[in-house]
């Protein structure tokens, strides 16, 4: 099973305007902190250069994972995607080491220029708290319309900027009132939250990784069994997920005296229950007569 061709044209185009985005606001956000030598700008130009390198790995991943499966890959290209999630993770981690680092030098007064918070430096943090919220939105949609998780991995880096935006902005008013560790604190928030997003991609990631099934999925397709009075028995019932496609292989005992005809309809009923709740599911029934 693959992505239709609109689908792939949706999931390209969102990729593609956020690698577009965090271009944009990596290049504002370094400037205007090289020119008011603040590290909480400096932090979040870092913060959004990881986004970009993130936007382009999820470019890569969701082209890479709607290729259909092939002779040398049975289940599909899914996995790519939990592979980007993870490169993400690493690339945040690097983030926060740099941000905690260039912290620490300025507490112990090895490092801490004069900061100047000038309008630049709220102008270029306001457009990025408006574009961080129209991306992540825009990204959430698609991720959760076709289950891609690069994509949804993509939308939580967007979201995260929106918050540190914000501790950015509070530090830089902290400066200008007589604070000039407000910056610092500021930029130790972004690490902070950055850290705690990266944790929660990572998890994510490794669980698909690890075949773990979805959560709540088993549950929902025995729910659905039971409205199949022909269904006796689940003797065995296996769920994994590879990017956006679920795998379902499901073992069901069926009535010995009942008709292959009859086991035939039952198996192709239960197919099309499973694949109205989930919609980009690949299933397998098995029919044992009890």
């Amino acid at each position: 099973m693959s992505f239709h061709s609109h689908n792939n044209h949706e999931v390209h185009k969102a990729a593609k305007s956020s690698v577009i985005a965090a271009l944009c606001l990596t290049l504002f956000k370094l400037f205007i902190g090289w020119k008011t030598h603040s590290l909480g700008l400096l932090a979040e130009a870092a913060h959004s250069g990881l986004d970009l390198m993130a936007a382009a790995i999820t470019f890569w991943a969701v082209k890479i994972s709607a290729q259909p499966a092939d002779e040398d890959h049975h289940y599909g290209h899914g996995k790519v995607e939990n592979i980007s999630a993870l490169i993400e993770t690493f690339l945040l981690w690097g983030t926060c080491a740099w941000i905690v680092h260039e912290v620490i030098a300025r507490f112990s007064g090895k490092a801490y220029p004069e900061i100047e918070p000038s309008i630049w430096a709220f102008l270029v943090l306001i457009v990025s708290v408006i574009v961080d919220v129209l991306r992540s939105r825009e990204l959430s949609r698609v991720a959760k319309k076709y289950h891609s998780q690069a994509l949804a991995a993509d939308a939580l880096h967007f979201q995260s900027d929106i918050y540190s935006s914000l501790a950015v902005i509070l530090g830089l008013i902290g400066v200008s009132f007589g604070f000039p560790l407000g910056d610092s604190i500021a930029a130790l928030i972004v690490a902070g939250w950055t850290f705690c997003i990266s944790l929660k991609l990572a998890q994510e990631a490794f669980d698909q990784l690890m075949d773990k099934a979805p959560e709540g999925a088993e549950d929902q397709i025995k729910e659905i069994l039971k409205t199949i009075p022909e269904v006796l028995e689940i003797s065995s019932l296996k769920v994994r997920k590879s990017g956006p496609i679920i795998f379902i292989v499901l073992t069901i005992g069926l009535d010995k005296n009942m008709s292959f005809e009859s086991a035939h309809r039952i198996t192709d009923l239960i197919e099309e229950k499973i694949q109205s709740q989930f919609t980009q599911a690949s299933i397998s029934v098995h029919a044992e007569p009890l």
